[in-house]
């Protein structure tokens, strides 16, 4: 366990150097920008050292196994956050635990959601997943709604009795026009973004960026980028 405390603790220490260097080169302050360290695949005991080193911010992208991983840490403080496509039978069980859920992509998965947090008794903090290689009316490969149905799906969220509206979230498209040029795909993120602020100041959070690209996020504007890999090393293949 030491040496794992010690693995997670240098890596922790390069990827805090990568996001303070982008952040000084984008002219920013260090602290404009919150690390969201993804712990999927990787066991409690992984959230619980994380933990002691300071990380506040954890991600999962799949219910099966972030509920029983929240349901460990309880009495640790931190916040909680869905990334994954969600299917709308989990939702009540993500808003068990889940503060905020970063993946929401259609108005059927806003309903259940606010149904689940209303029953919960909690406020549930929501993205709108922006799907950049997606033409209106349909989703992205990876998730998340086409830019046309933004403001639509917005709106939705801002209706829904127990969710909040917190902003975007962006997972740099593989198909498109942006595939291949991430930092402008954060961009065009940062403009749908400057959109949704002019009428909803509070909605001021942009996810972008993971291990390969947060360099290109921060320049962008984001505000959140979630890394997994970085820190917790080379996920195992499954099968």
């Amino acid at each position: 366990m030491t040496d794992r405390r010690t693995e997670l603790a240098e890596n922790l220490a390069r990827v805090e150097e990568r996001i303070a260097s982008a952040c000084a080169a984008a002219g920013r302050k260090r602290e404009e920008v919150t690390l969201i360290v993804v712990t999927k695949t990787y066991p409690a005991s992984d959230v619980r050292l994380l933990h002691g080193l300071g990380v506040r911010h954890v991600a999962e992208n799949k219910d099966q196994e972030a509920a029983p991983k929240a349901a460990a840490c309880s009495e640790l403080s931190l916040t909680w956050h869905f990334v994954g496509q969600l299917q709308t039978n989990k939702a009540r069980s993500v808003a068990g635990y889940a503060d905020i859920v970063q993946s929401v992509d259609r108005p059927k998965l806003v309903r259940a959601l606010s149904a689940a947090a209303v029953h919960a008794g909690r406020e549930l903090g929501c993205l709108v997943q922006v799907a950049l290689d997606a033409e209106s009316g349909r989703q992205g490969d990876r998730g998340g709604v086409a830019p046309g149905d933004v403001e639509e799906l917005a709106a939705a969220v801002d209706e829904a009795p127990g969710l909040r509206l917190d902003g975007l979230m962006t997972v740099a498209p593989l198909a498109g026009p942006y595939a291949g040029r991430q930092q402008a795909a954060f961009e065009r993120l940062m403009e749908f973004s400057s959109r949704l602020r002019a009428d909803r100041p509070a909605a001021n959070m942009v996810s972008a960026g993971m291990s390969a690209d947060l360099e290109q996020a921060v320049a962008a504007g984001a505000t959140h980028v979630r890394v997994g890999t970085a820190v917790l090393g080379v996920r195992p293949r499954l099968g």
